[in-house]
């Protein structure tokens, strides 16, 4: 494993002073795609290192995943030396990305002008909660809030159930996305023109927006029309079936798919009812057409449908438990866990990023996640710094 970058993004430095998952991750993402991306913390900031399970102090699983194809540094950026440490930095780098809230960076004079007049060029970016124009600027901001404030634990309330998180740290890992593009538009313009930029990227505004793609429907028109919301996805049928032998995802989309399934299963005069000609007319009866799906889906085996469907061009698949997705034939076939080996935590999985470039440049894994500060010396050796100065800072 060689820590030396060929990959897109190679040349570019990016300052992680960021916690938690959102910016770590789109930090990460950088890193994967070749950034020379320097995580900044001081001895407990970031309290994800404390979660367990972990092998040594601060190198949990969550830490490992996020953190891979990163520098971390330490400084105390609230003393003298360890401020000018991190505008030094600032100086050689592109992208500073941080999760903190604004007025927080403004006590520790880095906010985006203190760091722009430092590096004119700089792309800026803060992960915040709630958009700074808003009521909710500045508020403490979490996934779970996020998911309840931006609509997305009432969905499952449409087919009866009471509001509901998604068990997935949803908000945090789609603004994570945002913040890489925004970021990525940031280093593009500035290529063309030279000239840095302030990115602000609300976490509940991404997620809501996130969440309207389809969901806004008949309310994009002034005056609205009806529905609001995509019928199809409210159904409480919209679930994985039972099939003869376990589980399994049977999706028929097409008037086609629809009418090889009614012909299998028995049920040939489905073909002419008027409910199922369309594809309006499906969305208008879903429930009743997905209730029928779930009961086709019981004549056969988990793999006897696979089959079908494969043949019929019909979207269909196994369902699996999300701790054995390593065992599926189609993940292990295209290497998403890839074996590593860390210095000091041992052998531990990798699941790589899922792009590829035809190039020799697509995301691989140049290093492992660091300790806290592990390569702080490395950094302002770099920068310029002597041992003397080194030794002056308050870690």
């Amino acid at each position: 494993m060689s820590s030396q970058s060929t990959g897109p993004l190679a040349g570019i430095r990016v300052i992680d002073l960021c916690t938690v998952i959102m910016a770590p991750m789109a930090a990460r993402i950088l890193g994967d795609l070749g950034a020379d991306v320097i995580k900044v913390e001081g001895a407990d900031s970031d309290f994800m290192r404390d979660f367990v399970p972990k092998r040594n102090t601060g190198m949990g699983g969550i830490t490992m995943n996020l953190h891979r194809n990163k520098r971390g540094m330490m400084l105390d950026l609230k003393s003298e030396v360890g401020h000018r440490a991190m505008l030094d930095l600032v100086a050689t780098s592109d992208v500073f990305m941080s999760n903190m809230r604004p007025a927080a960076l403004a006590r520790l004079n880095l906010a985006p002008d203190d760091l722009l007049a430092v590096q004119p060029e700089l792309v800026y970016c803060g992960a915040v909660g709630f958009g700074a124009d808003g009521p909710y600027a500045g508020r403490a901001a979490y996934d779970d809030v996020i998911q309840s404030v931006s609509g997305m634990a009432t969905m499952r309330s449409w087919s009866g159930d009471a509001p509901t998180l998604v068990s997935s740290t949803i908000a945090d890992k789609i603004a994570a996305l945002h913040i890489t593009y925004a970021v990525l538009a940031g280093l593009v313009r500035k290529g063309a023109t030279g000239k840095g930029d302030v990115i602000e990227v609300p976490m509940a505004e991404a997620l809501a927006s996130f969440n309207l793609v389809e969901h806004l429907n008949g309310h994009t028109f002034e005056p609205k029309l009806e529905p609001f919301s995509y019928q199809r996805l409210q159904t409480e049928h919209r679930r994985p079936q039972r099939s003869e032998d376990g589980w399994v995802h049977l999706l028929p989309y097409s008037t086609k798919n629809y009418f090889d399934i009614f012909v299998e299963c028995g049920r040939p005069e489905l073909v002419d009812d008027e409910r199922f000609a369309t594809v309006n007319s499906r969305v208008a009866n879903i429930n009743a057409l997905y209730e029928l799906v779930h009961e086709f889906a019981g004549s056969k085996t988990t793999a006897g449908w696979m089959e079908f469907a494969e043949t019929h061009s019909i979207p269909c698949m196994p369902v699996n438990e999300l701790s054995e997705l390593e065992d599926d034939p189609h993940f292990a076939a295209v290497g998403l866990f890839e074996p590593a080996e860390h210095p000091t935590e041992g052998s531990y999985r990798v699941v790589k990023d899922p792009i590829n470039f035809a190039s020799d440049d697509s995301p691989t894994l140049r290093r492992h996640a660091p300790h806290v500060g592990e390569h702080t010396t490395e950094v302002l050796t770099e920068l310029g710094w002597s041992a003397a100065e080194i030794a002056t800072l308050d870690t």
